[in-house]
């Protein structure tokens, strides 16, 4: 079973942070607090908060899969839409499981910078969850959207990671939900001279970009 270790300013924010690394929601996780963390005098006897973060268990993949796609063909078909779902495991023995919807005039499904998209999504992991007793991670794409996007948002960021390193400034992109705001995390975990943090709560949540002191 995966399971992460991750140390931040703060229980919340080790928890925020683990959660975009594995790339699922609170629900899916198991959480244990290593270290309650200290802030510390005057900025003596600071400590870290720690927390280890495991996914929980998971159904068998086929039932996953099945299931999923059956939910799928069946919202698409209340809403009168005409589309083929394709639905496939990330990795052998390795959720989540993506679900890729394709046909013709889906951009109603999309939305605004994707957000009927991540809605769907939403009700599609709900009810996946309530047929199987169990949350399950399911990523869904409507004809390329989310790759479009994700491709958009690492060029992005290897470019706002070079302004970073000419100014030494931070900078912050807007808010994005927790799928995206891990593709920025991602591109740029090995880049020299930048780092990378979360800040701000819910729907307001964004990436920053800061310069890495030597």
């Amino acid at each position: 079973m995966k399971e992460v270790e991750v140390t931040a300013k703060t229980v919340q924010e080790a928890v925020q942070a683990a959660l975009e690394q594995l790339g699922v929601d609170e629900d899916q996780v198991e959480v244990t607090v290593l270290r309650e963390g200290k802030s510390g005098v005057l900025g003596l006897g600071v400590e870290e908060a720690k927390v280890k973060v495991k996914l929980l268990a998971q159904p068998r993949d086929g039932d996953v899969v099945k299931v999923a796609r059956e939910v799928a063909e069946t919202l698409i078909e209340s809403m009168g839409l005409d589309a083929e779902v394709t639905a496939t495991q990330a990795t052998k023995g390795n959720l989540p499981v993506a679900l890729d919807i394709e046909g013709d005039d889906l951009g109603i499904l999309i939305g605004r910078r994707g957000q009927t998209l991540a809605s769907l999504q939403y009700i599609i992991r709900l009810i996946v969850a309530e047929k199987l007793k169990m949350w399950v991670p399911i990523n869904v794409d409507i004809a390329g959207y989310k790759k479009r996007r994700y491709e958009s948002l690492r060029s992005l960021a290897l470019r706002l990671a070079e302004q970073v390193k000419t100014s030494r400034h931070l900078i912050t992109l807007e808010p994005m939900p927790a799928d995206e705001r891990r593709i920025i995390h991602l591109t740029l975990a090995d880049t020299p001279d930048v780092v990378t943090e979360s800040m701000g709560e819910g729907e307001g949540r964004k990436v920053a970009i800061l310069f890495k002191k030597r």
